[in-house]
């Protein structure tokens, strides 16, 4: 079946050019289906389409500059790779203007494609994402789609509707998998800046070597390899709201310029003469106390300082153990309507491990074991092994790389299939899976 969460429609009527991308797109873990005119891509976009279209400029019947508009009106928000040759830059680059997300002249290195690929299907998962938390409010009578009655979320969803109005930065705090980035998200929604940009950056996942570029951009012939300007996330934001994703993770040099940022509400990109303005708000998250963290020396007092206007913590799972039920029957319902599943029986022995597990990874790993109900993978007793006298971040380890594992085992090692399963990024996954030793290998074909 082609995932829509991860796919590549790409458009080429050069044979041998459309085979050799689509193998190295193949290669690079992204389901691609290939078209030989724009037409026929064409019909297979529908507004519901979540994934990227990478297309040439100069083809017979239709253009790429004509698929473009024609995706644009289907949806807006659909990125648009365009790929052309040496002549058409100075349309490719008007193209930009008009909302092209990015484009490749020929001929272009193969990670040079993936890396923009990977860039686009991150913005339209961020699109889709926002769209469905609209939609759950929208249908819910409920603040939100925080679930929860316990006296912490109740009290969590009022301060959260308080501080949205205030349109002033945010420190959200709280431990590894307690729904940090959606109270990133509800800030924004409910508050003065919605239906505009909500940018997150995973400042854990950000290369040291890209972090500059990536968050401020760069100016034109400042990098290597590119003469044209990029814009960074930074600035991608602007107007909007910039979610800076477990902050504490970030370098000290970045720290330092994102100082400016906030004090300034100026960004200046790699190379550039002058600081671009930007009109933002700024909500960072971070699974440390911070304070604690500046008092260690991991991390700037004045940055601190700058981002404590308005703190909010979230709370973990075992202080909450009253939300554990209901939150386990939504995840079931929303896994057993996605895969077409069985119903659960919560019988007696599941019931009481839900209610005596101390659920050290949160929300997230509820609903991993949730996922593996659904799916019949774990007897109750078994369904998180644990070495005896683990410490917390070993535990969260072993349920994390048993949970990749039971995922992939579960897709036959389809890498976009376990994505799908698991709800994570694709690079998220991949620095997992590096991070546990998992060989991806073994799983294909189980």
């Amino acid at each position: 079946m082609f995932d829509t969460s991860t796919s590549v429609i790409f458009v080429e009527d050069d044979d041998q050019l459309r085979l050799a991308t689509v193998q190295a797109l193949d290669l690079a873990g992204f389901d691609v289906r290939p078209f030989a005119n724009a037409p026929d891509a064409l019909a297979a976009i529908t507004k519901e389409f979540a994934g990227v279209v990478v297309s040439d400029i100069r083809m017979p019947r239709m253009d790429g500059l004509q698929l473009l508009d024609h995706v644009r009106a289907l949806d807006a928000d659909i990125p648009v790779i365009l790929v052309t040759g040496h002549g058409d830059v100075t349309m490719a680059v008007s193209a930009l203007h008009n909302g092209a997300f990015d484009f490749l002249i020929k001929p272009f290195a193969a990670d040079h494609l993936t890396a923009s690929v990977t860039r686009a299907l991150e913005r339209r998962q961020l699109v889709i994402d926002n769209r469905r938390l609209r939609a759950a409010a929208a249908e819910s009578d409920s603040d939100g789609p925080l679930i929860g009655e316990s006296a912490p979320m109740v009290s969590l969803r009022a301060t959260i509707r308080q501080l949205a109005q205030a349109d002033v930065d945010v420190l959200v705090e709280g431990e590894t998998g307690t729904g940090k980035e959606l109270v990133a998200l509800m800030l924004h929604r409910l508050g003065p800046r919605r239906g505009r940009p909500f940018v997150a950056v995973d400042c854990a996942a950000l290369p040291e070597a890209l972090a500059e570029t990536e968050l401020f951009g760069h100016a034109a012939d400042s990098v290597a390899h590119t003469r044209l300007p990029r814009a960074g996330r930074i600035a991608a934001s602007n107007g909007g709201t910039l979610l800076l994703d477990e902050i504490d993770s970030m370098s000290p040099a970045i720290q330092a310029k994102l100082l400016r940022v906030l004090e300034e509400r100026e960004v200046l990109p790699v190379g550039a003469d002058r600081p671009q303005p930007v009109d933002l708000r700024v909500v960072a998250t971070s699974k440390r106390n911070l304070a604690e963290a500046v008092a260690d020396g991991a991390f700037r007092a004045d940055l601190f300082y700058r981002l404590n206007v308005l703190r909010l913590r979230v709370p973990p799972l075992r202080e909450r153990a009253g939300d554990v039920l209901a939150l386990f029957a939504t995840f079931v319902e929303e896994f057993r309507q996605r895969l077409d599943a069985a119903d659960v029986v919560l019988d007696d022995a599941l019931r009481r491990k839900l209610q005596s597990h101390d659920w050290p990874g949160n929300v997230r790993e509820l609903r991993n074991f949730a996922l593996e109900t659904v799916l019949g993978l774990k007897a109750p007793d078994d369904a998180v092994p644990l070495q005896p006298g683990a410490d917390l971040p070993t535990r969260v380890t072993q349920f994390e790389a048993k949970a990749i594992e039971d995922a992939l085992r579960a897709s036959g090692g389809s890498v976009a299939r376990a994505l799908t399963l698991l709800g994570i990024p694709r690079k998220t996954f991949y620095d997992k899976i590096t991070r546990h030793g998992i060989d991806l290998a073994a799983f294909r074909g189980t």
